[in-house]
């Protein structure tokens, strides 16, 4: 795992991909490994903007971002994503720090917390829902958009190819990471005190009537119908 950040440090990354007219998302490497992490932005109703798992971005990108909005809320989804997290409190002293409430002694180790994800003032573009049967590890956004529902996952389920080189893709088939959709053996072994708990939260990700994508950390988009058989598949895999 890579140490978290103090400064602003910035690695190649891809462009800004806008997926509709309030959720934008950036895809970013991680130092020491061939795996990309991701960040979803959110717009408010008020204009403000929620950043998820922040990633250090080049002059350009942060400008269109802060062009889009004032950055106001920061969530660190789990005790792995916190490497930009305290760069970004001090780019912008403002941001309202929420995690949860599982990760807040990890997360506190680099930025202090405001409050948990059950903290949210609320807005109509955004909810969070608790996952059940991980002890508040992780818990899920939902945002709403005019093109319908995107559930917004941290590590709970990891979709992304084998990684090319040697050391790392040893290291995500001993973590059982990929390829995906698919619980990670990390997930099941350390996070998970309930399977049937956990399992029933990924099925009630899937009935939403409305999901148009799911995102996660690591670090394919999935839309439509296959968002919804990766959470059904997730759910299967908690036998």
């Amino acid at each position: 795992m890579a140490k978290p950040r103090t400064a602003w440090q910035v690695m190649p990354h891809q462009p800004l991909q806008k997926l509709s007219e309030n959720l934008w998302w950036a895809k970013a490497p991680i130092p020491g490994v061939s795996i990309d992490r991701t960040m979803t932005l959110v717009r408010l109703s008020d204009g403000r903007l929620l950043i998820w798992s922040a990633a250090a971005l080049d002059d350009a990108s942060m400008q269109s971002i802060e062009a889009w909005g004032t950055p106001a809320f920061l969530i660190v989804p789990s005790a792995l994503h916190r490497l930009d997290a305290a760069p970004y409190k001090a780019r912008y002293p403002e941001l309202c720090v929420l995690c949860p409430d599982g990760a807040k002694k990890a997360v506190a180790e680099v930025v202090a917390p405001d409050g948990s994800l059950q903290d949210f003032p609320g807005d109509p573009q955004v909810s969070f829902r608790a996952i059940a049967g991980i002890n508040d590890k992780e818990g899920a956004m939902l945002v709403h958009s005019n093109d319908g529902t995107t559930v917004v996952l941290n590590d709970l389920l990891f979709n992304m190819p084998l990684p090319s080189d040697f050391a790392t893709r040893l290291m995500v088939k001993m973590l059982g990471s990929a390829p995906g959709p698919r619980v990670s053996r990390a997930v099941k072994l350390l996070w998970c005190t309930d399977k049937p708990a956990l399992r029933a939260s990924f099925e009630q990700l899937a009935q939403i009537p409305d999901l148009v994508r799911l995102i996660v950390a690591h670090d394919t988009i999935l839309h439509g119908a296959d968002a919804r058989a990766a959470l059904l598949s997730a759910a299967a895999q908690l036998t």
